[in-house]
């Protein structure tokens, strides 16, 4: 097996660059274009392509016609925790509209609002859970919480 070159400080730099521009779905992708990324960087385009080029051969984004993806290997490399952490909140029918407002506050990726038997559904990443469940038992309203950590993706 080659031996892999540790990453230059620009290179991480773009790297974490890539991942607050990203929107989270399945992948962490960056729309933006090369010339906006290479000018916020404060470097070449065709520096920006090297460098994009480098992380891509090393299988830390995928690359393509107007995207740029950040794989499972390269959110690893960020300290990016790839298996998500669900909670499942009830909140009391008087305090849900202050409680939604301050549950947006907090640091997770997604917040929904759902029917049922539960409110709303905080997908975090794993390593914030604990901070994420503090923050929730200080929010007048929040009746329950039931928390669900990830141990891999099937699909």
């Amino acid at each position: 097996m080659r031996k892999q070159k540790p990453l230059t400080g620009r290179s991480l730099r773009l790297l974490h660059t890539l991942f607050e521009k990203s929107l989270p779905t399945t992948n962490y992708t960056v729309s933006l274009k090369q010339s906006e990324l290479a000018e916020e960087l404060g470097i070449t385009r065709q520096a920006l392509n090297v460098h994009l080029r480098r992380l891509r051969d090393l299988g830390y984004i995928r690359t393509g016609r107007g995207f740029i993806d950040i794989t499972e290997r390269g959110l690893t490399l960020l300290g990016v925790t790839v298996n998500p952490a669900f909670i499942f909140i009830k909140v009391t029918p008087k305090s849900r509209e202050q409680a939604y407002e301050k549950m947006s506050t907090l640091p997770a990726q997604r917040i929904f609002r759902v029917t049922g038997d539960i409110d709303a559904i905080l997908i975090v990443e794993g390593d914030k859970l604990d901070e994420t469940l503090k923050k929730l038992a200080a929010i007048n309203g929040i009746k329950e919480t039931k928390s669900y950590v990830t141990i891999k993706a099937l699909k």
